[in-house]
């Protein structure tokens, strides 16, 4: 099992890493926990059999299968996806952006917001997650997961210290503006030939993730409490996040944000087309 290791997929993985449900679950899995982009790559090269995938590496697979019930998402403003922008040019006035390097979906939606949305043309170039030598390289930069996180947290002294207004787009909020409709940043994916491989039944996958999204949500003071010794935010920030941010439902409303944004990201040449949405 290929996971995330950044805070917004903690109440999906709470039962691979809280007792006890721990032990009878690693009995059957096996997790590591990497990057969005190196799930994806681990799983499309067979290197794992499930993983916690950005919804940008599904086109182009003919054998992965969606794990229904579970997502990373967001209805709203999602926090922890930001452009950061130089004020003083604004983001119809960026020209060259620098896009996290551990991103494959979050630069998808950031370039369809720029043709779709905002009618921008940009350079889009991928650098390292560390604002200041994205913005030495670039007009803006995109940030994801516990790097957006710290830039938020930071904001006000990065200003002072250095002089320098920054625009802070939340890309969730931006999407749900233009769209309506929900951004989903990441879902549980199978190959197909895992299950035959391994001899775990489908609907034994669906039921372990789906408890132990239902078990972190049930245990999310749990969450801040472990996560506030992890990443230098406040405690309160951390629970809005994992309260009011993150959506953690695969459900039709998400299922059509997908829909929309497979078929931007395919007419705006970002991504391949995709294949109708395959669910195990």
């Amino acid at each position: 099992m290929a996971a995330i290791g950044f805070l917004n997929p903690a109440p999906l993985m709470w039962s691979f890493d809280h007792e006890p449900e721990r032990s009878s679950l690693l009995e059957r899995y096996t997790i590591d926990s990497t990057t969005p982009a190196e799930c994806a790559r681990r799983l499309q090269a067979g290197e794992a059999d499930l993983g916690l995938i950005p919804v940008a590496a599904y086109p182009g697979s003919s054998s992965l299968r969606i794990v229904p019930g579970c997502a990373v998402a967001s209805l709203g403003c999602i926090r922890s996806i930001v452009l950061v922008v130089r004020a003083a040019l604004g983001v119809r006035g960026a020209r060259r952006v620098a896009t996290d390097t551990s991103s494959l979906t979050s630069a998808a939606y950031t370039r369809i917001l720029f043709e779709r949305y905002w009618e921008t043309p940009a350079e889009f170039i991928a650098l390292p997650p560390d604002l200041e030598s994205m913005l030495a390289a670039a007009d803006a930069a995109l940030l994801i997961g516990d790097p957006a996180l710290l830039a938020l947290q930071n904001k006000e002294a990065r200003e002072l210290r250095t002089g320098e207004k920054l625009l802070y787009l939340d890309l969730g909020h931006q999407w749900h503006t233009f769209t309506g409709l929900p951004w989903i940043s990441a879902f549980w994916a199978i190959r197909s030939e895992a299950l035959e491989e391994t001899g775990v039944p489908a609907q034994t996958v669906i039921e372990d993730l789906q408890r132990s999204r239902d078990r972190g949500l049930e245990h999310t003071e749990d969450l801040v409490v472990e996560w506030s010794e992890r990443i230098a935010v406040p405690p309160s920030t951390i629970r809005a996040y994992l309260t009011t941010n993150i959506h953690y439902l695969l459900d039709p409303q998400c299922l059509r944000g997908l829909e929309l944004f497979y078929r931007y990201a395919a007419e705006c040449g970002v991504l391949p087309p995709a294949p109708p949405l395959r669910l195990l």
